[in-house]
């Protein structure tokens, strides 16, 4: 099932996840909801709370882009189409490389793109959705992914990432994502049935 993205101004953008600590059914159906979310928004990934869950679970997929990514399981390269996509539970980086300046979006800020500084290469220590624990390394666009989906995990934004006068020319654009977005919530909580 294809689930509603929120965005800029919903609160669920700005809570910190908690641990995932069994792999339930709901959490396999909503990993099943999420990827097919992303696939359908044409994502790179997608963060529990950017549908609305304040969890530590994030999925991605860098299968589509032409952007370079590898993924290395200790020291052998993995084809991405074998790892992707890709679920993370309880993700932590334990380790960053290098460093480099990239454009991002994100879904929750439809046709806003911000350059941003990230490592070129993580270590990722996570929990697949099999429940086992899952160790890798990540370059590239897979490793920006991973850093922007691991962000939103903890309520952290992308629009944190820049220096404020980054985003002075979008400030106007972002007011109105945050009213609309405001706007919307209002509107479901009066629709909700009293009793």
């Amino acid at each position: 099932m294809i689930l509603p993205i929120v965005q800029y101004g919903h609160p669920a953008l700005r809570q910190k996840g908690a641990e995932i600590h069994e792999v339930t059914d709901a959490v396999r159906q909503l990993v099943k909801d999420m990827i097919e979310t992303m696939h359908a928004a044409n994502g790179l990934g997608l963060a529990a709370q950017q549908v609305g869950k304040a969890l530590q679970l994030t999925v991605l997929d860098a299968r589509k882009s032409d952007r370079p990514s590898q993924l290395f399981l200790g020291v052998m390269e993995m084809p991405l189409d074998s790892m992707m996509p890709l679920v993370l539970l309880n993700p932590k980086i334990t380790r960053l490389e290098g460093g480099e300046i990239g454009q991002e979006g994100c879904l929750s800020f439809p046709k806003i793109y911000l350059d941003i500084s990230r490592a070129h290469t993580i270590h990722v220590a996570a929990i697949g959705l099999d429940g086992r624990s899952l160790q890798f390394v990540a370059t590239g666009l897979l490793s920006r992914a991973i850093q922007h989906e691991m962000d939103h995990l903890q309520g952290v934004l992308f629009i944190d990432k820049v220096a404020p006068a980054a985003l002075e020319p979008l400030e106007s654009d972002l007011q109105k994502l945050k009213i609309q977005t405001l706007a919307e919530l209002k509107k479901k909580k009066r629709k909700k049935p009293r009793g």
